[in-house]
């Protein structure tokens, strides 16, 4: 047996996903160091650790991410290759979600909108809002570094002392707007707010700018998935921002189980199928 080994290397978090060169899943790892060097090879150097591999046993490293051009043509003596980002994040995303065509957004420092099916893989546009709002807006709202911190802010924050909803404007539904849906985000902003109200505002506005640039992203190329991907699509209130503009909107929005080792998934397998190999 050999293994096929897909790195998604980012500016501290690197993902790492192992196949089989018969496409059968060898097992995901997530590492966090100060560097994408530094990370990367740690990840790698845990996975092959944890699985009980050799390095003769790795047939092929392929990198991707913002940091995969750091790397020279073999990392411990084993045969590397690059693949596109977006390409890569449209393999993985339709793999994870078991779809044969969607809108992939993969929401890591920023968001990438990628269209990945029947004819072929395009990278359709991005936003700066993701991640990096989270925690740069977040962390100077409420004065934390952690983005984990922040999360667990988030998830005790009242979003009815932030945001400005149609309810507080006006004493009935606007035309297919309900009470509940948001007027202006941070528009409201009560006197005695919290950081964790602050901090719920900040993922809500994220999250519902990221959802709507996916409605009319899918409204333009004629598609109802959207498979949302990246370190992003674990937070708590995702589903429930997401599940609320399906609601309105009709778009369907899908979290496939190790959503955030999507573009790692899509480097091992473009190899994998360039060999014939299909997952």
């Amino acid at each position: 047996m050999s293994v096929i080994i897909g790195i998604d290397v980012g500016g501290s978090t690197t993902k790492i996903v192992g196949y089989t060169d018969q496409a059968k899943l060898v097992g995901m790892l997530k590492v966090e160091a100060a560097d994408p060097v530094t990370s990367a090879y740690g990840a790698l150097g845990k996975f092959i650790n944890e699985h009980s591999l050799s390095l003769t046993e790795v047939e092929q490293i392929i990198l991707t991410g913002v940091g995969s051009a750091l790397f020279k043509k073999k990392v411990y003596g084993i045969p590397t290759a690059t693949v596109d980002e977006f390409k890569a994040i449209g393999l993985g995303g339709l793999a994870l979600s078991n779809k044969r065509e969607g809108l992939i957004v993969s929401m890591g420092t920023g968001t990438a909108f990628v269209r990945a099916g029947k004819n072929g893989i395009v990278h359709i546009g991005g936003s700066g809002v993701g991640g990096g709002t989270v925690l740069g807006l977040g962390g100077k709202l409420c004065g934390v570094k952690s983005f984990q911190t922040l999360i667990s802010m988030a998830e005790k924050g009242q979003l009815n002392k932030v945001d400005l909803n149609i309810g507080d404007i006006s004493s009935r539904a606007i035309s297919t707007l309900t009470k509940e849906i948001t007027a202006a985000n941070f528009g409201k902003m009560e006197d005695g707010v919290s950081s964790a109200d602050l901090a719920a505002g900040v993922l809500n506005m994220v999250f519902q700018t990221v959802g709507m640039l996916a409605v009319f992203a899918c409204r333009n190329e004629e598609m109802k998935n959207v498979i949302l991907t990246g370190t992003l699509s674990q937070v708590p209130s995702a589903k429930k921002v997401f599940q609320m503009l399906h609601t309105m909107h009709g778009i369907n929005f899908i979290i496939p189980e190790n959503s955030i080792y999507a573009t790692a998934t899509g480097a091992a397998l473009s190899y994998l199928r360039k060999k014939g190999k299909n997952k």
